[in-house]
């Protein structure tokens, strides 16, 4: 079973993946069927929500470096429970939406937590893995996750089968019950004093915060290019399947299928090795560099056959699969090792504010350049991603040559 489940051994890490799980089968329902319940059921137009969802996404990301920052303060378990207390009452504000002001006024403040729980995350995972185990804990719950996102969204299908009222309230309902499973199952973690059970001290804290450590913000922010893969995979690919290549809807499931297959299969092994910053940077160049030698794999089933054209999409996107695993670890590698002590959450939260600004604004300039361009859309994406990969070393090598240098301890203090 250990080398099928996702599910780690015995421990914290195991009760940190089940309440994982949880929380991403009511992530999985509400992903399915919340656009749908909004529209279909509650009356809004689509372009409303669309536009409600981006306002609300990107006033969310505020939330994310100060509830970081809280997270290296207060115990990050007792924090994320609270906070995921407050996602269920967000939730299940939605079954009193009845207008676009309510809409809003529901989705601004479930953005915040939602953004703000991501960092408190992050130092969770921190605390419970250790320097030499967060990443490996990373990968762990990244499996775990899209697991639960599979199982959510299918649970999600019956609901969107049924199609009454009833049956949506049923979908808002059990997302709700989802977060507040999850954080009573956080609560059985014993007390996590701090991400990496560090001390706020002055030689290990940059003035000014993450949003001042400018070569820190350079690595993420080629993490964050990277990160664009996400709204690729899930809008770019989807549309670019159906509308350019040609295949039948269904194609769209199954290309998402290969992604989640291995993604659950590969994500803990393809992370080893990112630990520290400068095998994390190294990984991060390979991952940029795959990445972009799946574009013209999707480039070219653009102007072939239908049926060899869904074989390629398939191959391209196990290709892209890759390239995703290792920058996610990388990712989180770099983002975990350059924090200086005692700041996990605050500097996890600052790379969480790029990558959700990329994606946002991927959305819409990355539709129009791979869709709007066609094959030579698809090339231009490869060679953004290949830069953003191949400059990964040298930025991360600034950033550690910048980092201050550990204060020495009194004698007969151990290490």
């Amino acid at each position: 079973m250990g080398r099928v489940s996702p599910l780690p051994p015995p421990g914290p890490l195991r009760t940190l993946a089940y309440a994982t799980l949880v929380n991403t089968v009511g992530a999985g329902l509400w992903l399915a069927g919340g656009a749908l319940y909004v529209t279909r059921d509650v009356g809004l137009s689509a372009t409303s929500v669309g536009a409600g969802l981006t306002a609300a996404g990107l006033v969310g990301l505020s939330a994310s470096v100060p509830l970081g920052g809280l997270a290296d303060r207060w115990d990050p378990r007792t924090l994320r429970a609270v906070l995921q207390v407050g996602q269920a009452v967000a939730a299940l504000a939605y079954l009193l939406v009845d207008s676009f002001p309510a809409f809003l006024a529901v989705a601004v403040p479930e953005a915040l937590l939602a953004a703000g729980n991501l960092a408190v995350r992050a130092a969770l995972v921190a605390s419970v893995g250790g320097p030499d185990g967060r990443v490996h804990a990373f990968a762990t719950l990244r499996a775990v996750a899209n697991l639960g996102i599979t199982v959510g969204t299918a649970l999600a299908g019956i609901a969107l089968a049924v199609d009454t009222h009833r049956a949506y309230q049923v979908l808002v309902v059990g997302n709700a019950s989802t977060y507040l499973l999850s954080a009573a199952l956080l609560l059985r973690l014993p007390p996590q004093p701090a991400a990496d059970g560090a001390r706020r001290t002055p030689g290990t804290l940059r003035r000014g915060g993450p949003l001042r450590d400018g070569r820190f913000l350079a690595v993420s922010g080629a993490s964050a290019v990277l990160s664009t893969h996400v709204t690729v995979l899930v809008l770019v690919v989807p549309l670019w399947t159906v509308n350019r290549a040609g295949a039948p809807p269904p194609v769209v499931s199954t290309v998402l299928l290969v992604n989640t297959v291995l993604t659950v299969l590969l994500a803990v092994r393809l992370s080893r090795g990112a630990e520290r910053a400068a095998p994390a940077a190294r990984k991060l160049r390979r991952a940029g560099l795959v990445l972009a030698a799946a574009t013209p794999l999707y480039a070219v089933t653009g102007v072939l056959p239908v049926l060899p054209a869904v074989v390629l999409l398939l191959v391209a996107t196990a290709v892209w699969t890759v390239g995703d695993l290792w920058h996610s670890a990388a990712g989180a590698g770099l983002a975990y090792d350059l924090a200086p002590a005692g700041a996990i959450g605050a500097y996890q939260g600052a790379d969480g504010l790029l990558a959700g600004l990329a994606q946002a604004l991927g959305r819409g300039l990355l539709t129009l350049l791979v869709l709007g361009g066609g094959p030579v859309g698809w090339l231009a994406l490869g060679g953004i991603f290949a830069a953003a990969g191949l400059a990964a070393p040298a930025l991360a090598r600034r950033a550690i040559a910048d980092r201050p240098a550990p204060e020495a301890r009194p004698a007969g203090v151990p290490g």
